[in-house]
């Protein structure tokens, strides 16, 4: 079989409250279906956080039944998924018996009979999103022992193991944190429980392969144990570098062939630009920082973009960080017009040390325009003038009431 492993779809995702990811994440999606098409895959391994929240959103779920029913029945090939810690249990794993009929294969909670769907000469365990108290109150004769989520995983693959079939490849589904893998800012918290809830990729020995979902880097935490990533960058920093991909796993090739790894193209860039404003302001990109076009290799990108790499930056989803200006509305303002999918803009602070810095996202921009009184007070701020707040804008109700009596008597 060929199976492809990709997971962490976020599905319903939102950049802060305002603006919907799905095109991007239509466009990565799209990508797969044309991978798989290409590569023949047998199968698809989606290893949990299909959506971005446990009560997804009815655009979200939506979207997930019109990419099944295209997987399954249109390309007529199968699905086998898991809940990750975003998703619900209950939600994603609701119908599972009479979807498998369809070529999907859920498993949302954890249960005590081992979830695996037998292939000729190859055996796909799923496991969902585990807590050690989820796995004492499933096997309650070995509560006292599951200390550590080391225990908890060893307990039920030990279960698993039980039901291994002579001369098949073992193949496991799960979402989970492995020690000392690399996380990014998009995975919340991650790094900070992180290390309460992580277990050694050794846990796993036995599988033939295993399809991990939950950090958002292609990561090669074991020897038979796989992060693919998700399909597109949700976050700046690390995954501003991250080569998006899904992994294709051949349990019929030799050992050291059967694992290769398949860029996804990204519909738009994710890049942070810092420098001075003018660099900017006329796209030098060389005269940044760091120039955003070093981490874009050609196989990132969609086909209209190659050859026009500024173009494709300069419309992507950028954090922008002036080095030489205070970020007053009259420079964002501007940069918005350079770049249009600006999603933070920073730059020096008018009242602390030099290297100090504000941040303002363009939707508090033109939230702005609906409130003039914090129009004129960041114009005060951005000028430096110092002074009462309060008798400025005793001053600026004054000047306003009087030049409304001057438009209405002429």
């Amino acid at each position: 079989m060929k199976l492809l492993h990709t997971s962490d779809w976020h599905l319903g995702r939102m950049e802060g409250n305002e603006r919907s990811l799905w095109e991007d994440q239509k466009y990565a999606i799209n990508e797969i279906y044309r991978i798989a098409g290409e590569e023949k895959a047998d199968g698809i391994l989606l290893a949990g956080d299909v959506f971005d929240r446990s009560i997804a959103s009815t655009d979200a779920i939506k979207a997930f039944d019109e990419i099944i029913r295209h997987l399954c029945v249109d390309m007529d090939i199968p699905v086998y998924t898991i809940a990750g810690n975003h998703d619900g249990a209950e939600r994603v794993s609701q119908h599972s018996r009479l979807l498998r009929k369809a070529g999907l294969h859920i498993s949302g909670s954890l249960q005590r009979e081992p979830f695996v769907v037998r292939e000729e000469g190859v055996d796909i365990f799923l496991l969902p999103w585990i807590t050690t108290d989820k796995v004492r109150s499933v096997f309650p004769e070995q509560a006292e022992e599951i200390r550590t989520m080391e225990d908890a995983f060893r307990v039920v693959l030990d279960c698993y193991r039980e039901e291994f079939r002579e001369g098949c490849r073992h193949i496991l589904v799960a979402h989970a944190f492995i020690e000392k893998a690399e996380t990014s800012e998009s995975e919340r918290a991650t790094e900070v429980v992180g290390l309460a809830a992580s277990v050694p990729a050794a846990v796993f020995d036995g599988f033939d392969y295993v399809a991990l979902g939950h950090l958002h880097g292609y990561q090669r935490p074991g020897e038979h144990v796989y992060y693919s990533g998700t399909p597109m960058a949700y976050s700046f920093g690390r995954e501003e570098s991250h080569r998006k991909s899904v992994i294709l796993y051949d349990t019929e090739a030799d050992p050291d062939q059967a694992v290769r790894r398949i860029p996804v193209r990204q519909l738009h860039a994710r890049a942070t630009l810092t420098g001075e404003l003018e660099a900017l302001r006329t796209m030098d990109f060389a005269a940044l920082e760091s120039d955003p076009r070093e981490h874009l290799e050609e196989d990132r990108l969609p086909e209209e973009a190659i050859g026009n790499l500024d173009e494709y930056i300069r419309n992507g989803y950028l954090r922008v960080c002036v080095t030489d200006r205070f970020v007053g509305t009259e420079v964002i303002a501007e940069l918005n017009r350079c770049y249009p999918n600006i999603l933070l803009i920073s730059g020096r602070n008018y009242e602390e040390k030099e290297d100090s810095r504000i941040s303002l996202k363009p939707e508090e921009l033109s939230g702005l325009e609906t409130r003039p009184e914090e129009v004129f007070l960041r114009y005060i701020r951005d000028m430096g003038i110092e002074g009462p707040e309060d008798r400025f804008l005793e001053l600026f109700h004054e000047s306003t009431a009087e030049y409304r009596e001057e438009v209405e008597e002429s």
